[in-house]
C-alpha cells in the first residue's frame, strides 16, 4: 500500500502515515495521496466546505423557491 499523508492542524506539519510518531488525534486531516496535497489540506477543506455550502443554498432555493431561504431562521424563539 502506498504511503498516505496527513496534515496536523495543531503543529501545521505534514505527517507520513508510516511514521510511528504520527499523531493519532482529532488534529489530523487526511489521508492524502501526496505530501504536497496534504500540505494544502486547509485550502482543500475550505474549498470543499464552500462547495457543500453552495449545495445547501441551491437545495434550499429549490425546496422553497426563494434564493434567500438559507438565511431564514424558522425558530420562533429567535424573533
Amino acid at each position: 500500500m502506498a504511503t498516505q499523508y496527513w496534515f496536523n492542524t495543531k503543529t501545521r506539519q505534514v505527517e507520513a502515515g508510516d511514521d510511528p510518531d504520527r499523531a493519532r488525534s482529532h488534529d489530523l486531516l487526511g489521508p492524502y495521496a501526496t505530501e504536497e496535497e496534504a500540505s494544502r489540506a486547509l485550502e482543500i477543506a475550505a474549498a470543499r466546505t464552500e462547495a457543500w455550502d453552495e449545495e445547501d443554498r441551491a437545495e434550499d432555493e429549490w425546496r422553497t423557491g426563494d434564493a434567500d431561504a438559507s438565511g431564514w431562521d424558522s425558530n420562533p424563539l429567535n424573533d
